[in-house]
């Protein structure tokens, strides 16, 4: 259940700040491409700072579930 969670968080993580580099910069490729259908058009940058911070509370989560699992 950790590595699953972990494994959301890392994608949710990067999706979001790679989505807000592309938003910004204008020069970071989209590695997860997917992350274009999951936010709506013209609230880019909010969707992928929504992204961003839901994977760091999944990241959160999957350390809470360790240590829940271990006592």
């Amino acid at each position: 259940m950790k590595a699953i969670l972990g494994f959301i968080s890392f994608v949710l993580v990067a999706s979001g700040v790679t989505g807000l580099l592309h938003q910004w910069v204008d020069w970071m490729p989209t590695i997860f491409g997917f992350s274009r259908f999951i936010v709506p058009d013209g609230h880019e940058v909010l969707g992928y700072v929504v992204m961003t911070l839901l994977g760091g509370a999944v990241g959160f989560l999957s350390d809470a579930v360790k240590k829940h699992v271990a006592a």
